[in-house]
């Protein structure tokens, strides 16, 4: 695998502006043809449910699905944590297409490949 961006996203709507910056850069990246990947922790799996981000919006910023579905649209992937997934009773059901729940061992083996992690949030 060549090397790929995996930024790390902790909030949800309790801080709009954190929760989209990640997928501001993370769409920068796809658009110029950078395996990217968000993975979503914490409260920020929630990013990942139907209907969520539909009013997420920071300031000026963009709204929060607009933002994502362009990043999926340009290749994005989204990974939602499985160990914040599951308390939250958040299941495959729940998401979005394009987005999908993994566990640790995913992120590991993504960054033991020669991911580049950034925490933007």
């Amino acid at each position: 695998m060549s090397k790929s961006i995996l930024i790390n996203c902790t909030h949800g709507a309790e801080d709009a502006e954190r929760a989209t910056l990640p997928f501001i850069v993370a769409n920068v990246a796809a658009t110029a043809d950078q395996d990217s990947t968000v993975f979503l922790t914490a409260e920020a799996v929630r990013i990942a449910t139907r209907g969520y981000a539909d009013t997420v919006r920071a300031h000026d910023m963009k709204p929060l699905a607009e933002v994502m579905q362009s990043y999926l649209q340009n290749g994005g992937t989204i990974w939602a944590c499985g160990a914040c997934t599951g308390p939250r009773g958040i299941t495959e059901a729940d998401l979005i297409p394009g987005a999908q729940i993994v566990t640790a061992v995913n992120l590991v083996e993504r960054l033991a490949d020669g991911a580049i992690p950034l925490n933007i949030s």
